[in-house]
């Protein structure tokens, strides 16, 4: 309850600093606002995914099941960032860009990281109870995270026109920086939160499945 309390109050904060207290950018006015969200869902995002990929390699290592439920979580909730992203990713470029969207390397990527994502929640649904299913699941959160580096370097590497000003010094002023770190920090205790949630319910079915189990023999 202190985690929701805390996570929810957070963010709550954040989005009135956000979009009361921080400076507009000259040239793109209101709008880049959406930067703070869409920037900092995408940590969070990569976080939830990094979350997974290191579970997912423990579960195919010792085969315990408490590393596949906490990959299972942590690939729903870094979805839901995912999908944030890419939502408010157009937003913000059709007012810059005049297009909601334009097959740039960093958008192609990511989009490419949501199909994955996509893949894995669906196949663990068809091929849920079945004996290979944390398995293969595993080997897709695991090969589906090598793209993360990709997004992250992929304006460097193909030359995309994606921004990537992050700091004071490629332009981002510190206001805007201080704003922007307290929004990724309640967006991950929102994370935590959330994945918290997820787990204890995918152990909590994991117990009642293997009491069924039981009392059936």
């Amino acid at each position: 309850m202190k985690l929701k309390l805390l996570s929810l109050g957070a963010l709550l904060l954040s989005l009135i600093f956000v979009f009361m207290f921080t400076p507009l950018e000259q040239s793109q006015g209101f709008v880049q606002k959406i930067f703070y969200i869409h920037v900092s869902s995408a940590i969070t995002m990569y976080f939830g995914f990094f979350i997974a990929f290191v579970t997912s390699l423990m579960h195919l290592w010792d085969k315990k099941k408490v590393w596949d439920h906490m990959a299972y979580a942590g690939v729903e909730v870094g979805y839901i960032f995912c999908c944030i992203v890419l939502c408010t990713g157009p937003l913000w470029a059709k007012p810059i860009w005049g297009t909601f969207w334009t097959w740039e390397p960093r958008l192609t990527t990511t989009f490419l990281l949501f199909l994955m994502y996509t893949a894995y929640l669906i196949l663990r649904q068809y091929l849920k109870g079945q004996r290979q299913e944390t398995k293969i699941a595993a080997v897709i959160a695991i090969i589906a995270f090598l793209d993360v580096p990709l997004i992250h370097y992929s304006v460097k590497l193909w030359r995309g026109i994606h921004p990537s000003v992050v700091s004071e010094k490629d332009g981002l002023p510190a206001s805007m920086q201080q704003a922007l770190l307290l929004m990724m920090l309640s967006l991950i205790f929102v994370f935590l939160m959330l994945w918290w949630e997820r787990f204890k319910l995918f152990k909590l079915e994991a117990q009642l499945k293997q009491q069924q189990l039981e009392e059936q023999l």
